[in-house]
């Protein structure tokens, strides 16, 4: 583990592999990043893993304004610290808002960046499109299936503290895949990776740069599960269709975690496309 200092946070983070760098920034807000390792990746690629602030080993930020243009500042400021000129940003879920953003504010930071089940907005519309997705998603499940019922009350409670957010989240799982039932036999030992910091100073933050997504200029690809409920093929292909030249991947057979369902294919787009801009 390194870290540095931004601004009195404490920022830390984890280098594994060889080659181009590639800055992974994980989702959440709040999750740590291990259930991100990617070590399919790491024989192709320098892979620098940062826990954002507000997660892990990282400082929370005292006034708790943990916006998705903060985060890009965190990004801009650690890819200083490597004193690399340029590198790839790949970010899922709620780190792909993060790599849109500092697409938008830190350019020259980037020689691109990959959004991972990512979208151009966040806050209430993101929910209720995902409540939708989620009804579906338990419309196709066996009449009295005690897994429709347990991923519908999951999203439904209200969870405060550290436990009962890790409590929700691994009573939602199945439906963050596409097959859960097929690849649970392989999860054991990536489950007890999912892991959580709270900070109950967190403001709500709402985010929407769909409006800007022209603006971005450096090169662009844009991942997606078909069977994604909370990032969707839609707000993928949304995304996509905004920023000038981007690359849409489509994975048939994956929900929210590609790399856990289509290693292989996600291995390869990923590093297909860094070395085509690096």
């Amino acid at each position: 583990m390194h870290e540095l200092m931004v601004d009195g946070v404490r920022l830390s983070y984890h280098v594994h592999g060889s080659g181009p760098v590639c800055l992974v920034h994980p989702g959440g807000p709040g999750i740590h990043w291990p259930y991100l390792r990617l070590p399919e990746l790491e024989e192709h690629l320098t892979m620098v893993y940062v826990e954002p602030p507000g997660t892990g080993n990282s400082g929370l930020l005292p006034d708790g304004d943990y916006s998705v243009e903060r985060y890009a500042s965190f990004v801009d400021r650690l890819v200083r610290h490597l004193g690399e000129s340029k590198v790839v940003l790949l970010g899922h879920s709620h780190g792909g808002f993060v790599a849109v953003q500092t697409a938008l504010d830190h350019p020259d930071r980037l020689a691109g960046i990959v959004v991972y089940d990512g979208m151009a907005f966040n806050g209430p519309e993101l929910g209720e499109q995902a409540y939708r997705n989620l009804q579906a998603y338990v419309a196709r499940r066996p009449p009295g299936d005690p897994v429709s019922a347990q991923v519908l009350q999951a999203w439904q409670d209200q969870p405060a503290g550290r436990e009962e957010q890790l409590d929700v989240m691994r009573r939602l799982l199945p439906a963050y895949f596409k097959d859960f039932e097929a690849i649970e036999g392989r999860l054991t030992e990536w489950g007890k990776t999912i892991d959580i910091t709270v900070d109950p100073n967190r403001k709500d933050t709402r985010w929407d740069v769909r409006g800007r997504l022209g603006e971005i200029g450096v090169p662009a690809l844009v991942l997606v599960g078909v069977a994604d409920f909370i990032c969707p093929e839609n707000s993928a292909r949304e995304l996509a269709g905004g920023i000038p030249g981007a690359e849409l991947n489509v994975f048939a057979e994956s929900g929210h975690f590609a790399h856990l369902e289509e290693p292989e294919a996600f291995r390869d787009a990923v590093v297909g496309f860094v070395r085509s801009v690096t």
